[in-house]
């Protein structure tokens, strides 16, 4: 029988990806963005991986993927009612980074992205 997985061990396989508190922190100060909005405002990141971020939560039902009936063709980002119940964490590892920012952070290490 397979070792089960925690709850944190859950948690990470949602939140973990280099860019994904990013995106979710952005999408919840904007509450809804379009993908060149959202790849403005993460300077660095490709649009591969993007596009595939944004997937990932969509398929965790993190956020919605809405397309307006238009031409051009319309495509916004928002949290879903479902994702907004991760806001509490996003806080608070906000709040502990900033906390022990001194402590952990390696001062050699690459870019470091601010809430």
């Amino acid at each position: 029988m397979g070792k089960k997985c925690t709850g944190v061990e859950k948690t990470l396989a949602v939140v973990s990806g280099k860019w994904t508190s990013m995106i979710l922190y952005h999408l919840y100060t904007n509450e809804k963005l379009r993908f060149g909005e959202l790849r403005r405002a993460l300077p660095g990141i490709t649009q591969k991986m993007l596009t595939s971020d944004l997937r990932e939560l969509e398929k965790h039902r993190i956020i919605e993927r809405k397309v307006y009936p238009q031409v051009p063709p319309k495509v916004e980002y928002c949290i879903t009612d479902h994702g907004k119940t991760l806001l509490p964490l996003l806080e608070q590892m906000d709040e502990w980074g900033d906390a022990h920012a001194q402590q952990t952070l390696d001062p050699s290490a690459s870019t470091i992205h601010s809430i």
